[in-house]
């Protein structure tokens, strides 16, 4: 199976939180399944970190070094045939970035993992 993270989910992931669902955390953890962290979770990641909305031990650069790569995480470049159908996509979900996961999962045909039910709404596969 291949998955999308959801930003969140990331960083759950990093701090070892406990947050995880045990569906969640399984899927994550199965080495069958493929896992990815999209291009625009770092680009909120970096805007929430400027805005001092969020705050991680160590740069971004080296957050995505150690809990991303070193967890084996591929990272999904953004590319034209997922911007494209956000301008067509029904309003359900309001956060940008959201929608533009939701259209890549969409493209791509990934599962998301997520806490978010407004992923519900869409023709995608939701994991929790």
């Amino acid at each position: 199976m291949k998955c999308l993270l959801d930003t969140h989910v990331i960083l759950w992931i990093a701090t070892d939180s406990g947050k995880l669902s045990g569906r969640a955390r399984e899927t994550y953890l199965d080495e069958h399944n493929e896992i990815y962290l999209s291009v625009a979770s770092l680009w909120e990641l970096a805007i929430k970190i400027s805005m001092g909305r969020l705050s991680i031990k160590s740069s971004l650069e080296s957050f995505v070094e150690q809990h991303v790569l070193g967890n084996d995480i591929g990272i999904l470049k953004v590319s034209s045939d997922h911007i494209f159908p956000v301008a067509t996509l029904p309003f359900h979900h309001k956060d940008p970035f959201d929608r533009l996961l939701i259209a890549q999962s969409v493209h791509e045909k990934l599962a998301v993992i997520s806490t978010d039910r407004k992923f519900d709404a869409y023709s995608i596969e939701r994991i929790w």
